[in-house]
């Protein structure tokens, strides 16, 4: 997980926001809409966007780590 709580909710109103303004586009545009808002609301639920990861970003307070991965740490 890369998503932390606050971005989590913000995209998930953000993608409903979209989705929901995607009914009243004009048929140029609603595709274009449906995508961006089915994808932030995707990436809200399951908590990791893969551009973060591309980036370096992380906005997750908690960090997962394997036991093996702690255990070659030390």
């Amino acid at each position: 997980m890369n998503i932390g709580l606050f971005d989590r909710v913000l995209r998930l109103f953000a993608g409903l926001g979209v989705v929901l303004f995607d009914y009243i586009a004009n048929s140029t545009w609603e595709f274009i809409f449906l995508i961006f808002g089915v994808w932030t609301v995707t990436t809200s639920v399951f908590g990791w966007c893969p551009f973060y990861k591309v980036f370096g970003m992380n906005t997750c307070p908690a960090s997962f780590k394997l036991k093996h991965e702690v255990n070659q740490a030390e």
